[in-house]
């Protein structure tokens, strides 16, 4: 980072720094003890800090604040408040912030998606101050606003939102690994944190090819589109040469998200062209959440501003490679300690093998619902599509720690450890160096990656708040069992000896080091047992299953009633997003693409007559065969289109969420697939000029 980037950085952050230097000791300390113990935070304390952050704020031209909050939509939402109070007998006014306005907001409940816990009549909610991530400053057309992050409950205390849950897991994890470390010795952790770091690809269009199709502002997807001459055959796109344009973009992103405090690290094209990618530096997982949602939404703000449209669903494009968010876990101690760090000898490495195996357990005993805490309707497109893992969960541990776990099933013992080497390459001037003891396995979708494991399946436009709750939550089941199992033992070694070696060997199953991509592993995973949940709607029943309902709760991260209600706000999401879909078709095909066809098909008429009039021994054959293909394709097309008509209709009929999902995937989407192929067809043959908006070839070549 350049001197300029690193004054930049965090600029636009009410963080530690702020805090230290505006804040009387004794309240910073305050502070600091409810952000690091989970200490009530008293009033007095929160009136200093809401003064002090509103100095801040309006010094750096904030004029408005917002509890900015994370609904069941899948977005942030954010009401605007000005500083300003009521003007006096003058006619002036002064700014004012309270302690009460800093924690507490109350936004109408009942406008949100509830899933049921909350009716029409039943309109008070709240949000809450979330003092572990800090406020910061948003800049756009409206001016400057202080954004506080906060969690949304109902009235009756249901959490409404996707950070209240994982606030509560990452609580349930330390509490479960802390009782683990001091089982195995540990006095000196004193807490214990998920690190997150999310990959999140993109892809990037010109906005005016942008705003000429319907199916991309509707749907954020092409639900029509010809594959072009040129797709991601060569290779040529991945780590490839960044476009000017694309870089002058990157650069104004970077600086954006700098600003607030987003340590956005790594940027690349991706596989397909115009696609690419952003990574930033770990952190905590309820910051690393809401920056997240901020990297998003600055992505979708700054193209707009340079002219490209930045795509975030899961499949844009039939035919090439989606875009997902690589999910980078591990778990760390106050202290330093990466829990999920083997070391150079991890078969002497206790702590890490039982931490491993149980994760191992974890993942086998709750692997439905992890693949449906990954499940969106964009998904559907993009797993299992020789592009993306599969929508079977298996955990890909490499050659050296699946060697470990084989000694101990086999022998009741590890004595070795398998090396990495020296890379030699056979040029003498290129230096020789230590390599790591396995591959990477691209295909597999729980990866274990050196000191962390890579959830490779989330959705690219999906919040990570849903994954990491119940990646935190199985593992914080797990760890309790271990817990038990340690705190009332009389050999502490032995016991931890016979559990590494029980659940590596219990768990094998889901252990798989081959190609994810394959039809022979679907047949070996059935063969094992795995479950394999392909759709979104086959996923989503998971999280409202008895065991899953008796672990959320048991923890306290959700209750039955609030499980059953973001089952139900996702299942009717699909609907709505089918449903759109399905509507956006019949519209661009019924007025676009069948009188574009019409057209052509009437000149091409005319030409025939044209032609034969002129000289009627010429040879119209191919004229001839044009229009009786078109012809024969765009009655296809209408066929297709009143069968899309008929069935979307039925399907908007169906009572209950469940079933109405099940209707929309069942007969909706091949209903869909089936207007889509003519279409597709019949743009390879009409005249580009006559062709209605932008093909596959204008979209992602010409950016």
């Amino acid at each position: 980072m350049s001197e300029a980037a690193t004054e930049l950085f965090g600029a636009n952050v009410f963080n530690d720094v702020v805090m230290r230097e505006r804040l009387p000791k004794k309240v910073y300390e305050d502070l600091k003890r409810t952000i690091r113990e989970g200490a009530e935070l008293n009033r007095a304390t929160a009136e200093v800090v809401a003064n002090t952050m509103k100095d801040w704020a309006v010094e750096r031209g904030a004029t408005h604040y917002t509890h900015w909050f994370q609904p069941l939509t899948g977005v942030t939402a954010e009401k605007h408040d000005s500083f300003i109070c009521a003007p006096g007998p003058e006619g002036k006014t002064i700014m004012e912030f309270s302690g009460k306005e800093l924690i507490k907001g109350e936004p109408d409940a009942s406008s949100f998606p509830s899933g049921g816990l909350r009716s029409t009549f039943e309109a008070r909610g709240y949000t809450s101050w979330d003092c572990t991530s800090p406020a910061f400053l948003k800049e756009d057309a409206s001016g400057v606003v202080l954004c506080i992050p906060t969690a949304f409950c109902s009235y009756t205390g249901e959490a409404l939102d996707k950070k209240t849950p994982l606030l509560r897991s990452i609580q349930a994890l330390n509490i479960q690994t802390m009782r683990l470390l001091r089982a195995l010795g540990n006095t000196t952790s004193k807490r214990a944190t998920p690190s997150v770091g999310a990959e999140q690809e993109y892809f990037l269009v010109d906005r005016q090819k942008f705003l000429q199709r319907k199916d991309l502002i509707y749907a954020g997807r092409t639900l029509f589109g010809a594959k072009p001459p040129k797709g991601q055959e060569m290779d040529d796109h991945y780590f490839g040469s960044i476009r000017e344009r694309v870089g002058v973009y990157m650069k104004d992103v970077n600086q954006e998200l700098w600003k607030l405090g987003v340590p956005a690290k790594t940027q690349h094209n991706e596989a397909a062209p115009a696609q690419h990618e952003l990574a930033p530096i770990y952190g905590e997982a309820n910051l690393a959440t809401d920056q997240n949602q901020l990297m998003m939404e600055t992505l979708k703000k700054v193209a707009a501003r340079h002219g490209m449209a930045c795509l975030l669903h899961e499949k844009p494009f039939d035919g090439i490679n989606g875009s997902g968010k690589h999910n980078n876990w591990s778990l760390t101690t106050d202290d330093g300690i990466n829990l999920l760090e083997p070391g150079k000898t991890p078969h002497e490495n206790i702590q890490f093998l039982l931490i491993l195996t149980s994760i191992l357990k974890a993942v086998d005993e709750h692997a439905d619902i992890l693949r449906a805490s990954a499940s969106c309707v964009g998904n559907d497109y993009r797993l299992g599509r020789q592009e993306a893992p599969p929508a079977i969960i298996s955990v890909f541990l490499g050659e050296q720690l699946e060697d470990v776990l084989s000694q101990l099933i086999d022998t009741g013992t590890a004595t070795h450890s398998i090396k990495g080497g020296r890379l030699k390459t056979g040029v003498s001037t290129l230096p020789a160096f230590s390599k790591d003891a396995t591959d990477r396995n691209r295909t597999s979708p729980f990866a274990f990656t050196g000191n962390k494991f890579e959830f490779r399946m989330v959705g690219s436009s999906d919040s990570i708040s849903c994954a990491n709750t119940v990646l935190n939550t199985m593992v914080a089941e797990a760890f309790c069992e271990v817990a038990d199992e340690l705190e009332r033992s009389d050999d502490v070694p032995m016991t931890c000896h016979n559990l590494i070696k029980k659940y590596a060997a219990e768990h094998q199953r889901v252990v798989f080091n081959g190609n994810g991509y394959s039809e022979e592993w679907v047949q070996e995973a059935a063969r094992r047992g795995l479950p394999n949940l392909p759709s979104m709607v086959d996923a989503e029943p998971a999280l409202i299953r008895p065991e899953a309902i008796a672990m959320f709760e048991r923890f306290g991260v959700f209750s039955k009633a609030e499980l059953e209600a973001r089952a139900e706000v996702k299942l009717e999401g699909y609907s709505k997003t089918v449903n759109i879909e399905a509507k956006t078709m019949i519209d661009m095909a019924g007025k676009q693409i069948i009188p574009a066809v019409i057209r052509y098909t009437s000149d091409l008429a005319s030409s025939l007559r044209s032609v034969r009039d002129a000289c009627p021994e010429a040879d119209v054959s191919v004229q001839q065969g044009l229009l009786m293909k078109a012809s024969r394709l765009l009655a296809e097309m209408q066929q297709a289109l009143d069968l899309l008509i008929r069935v979307n209709g039925e399907a908007a009929q169906v009572e209950g969420v469940m079933e109405s999902a099940r209707a929309y995937h069942d007969r909706v989407v091949p209903a869909m697939e089936a207007l889509r192929a003519p279409a597709d067809e019949l743009e390879m043959i009409v005249d580009k000029d006559l062709w209605p908006f932008p093909s596959y070839g204008d979209l992602i070549f010409e950016v």
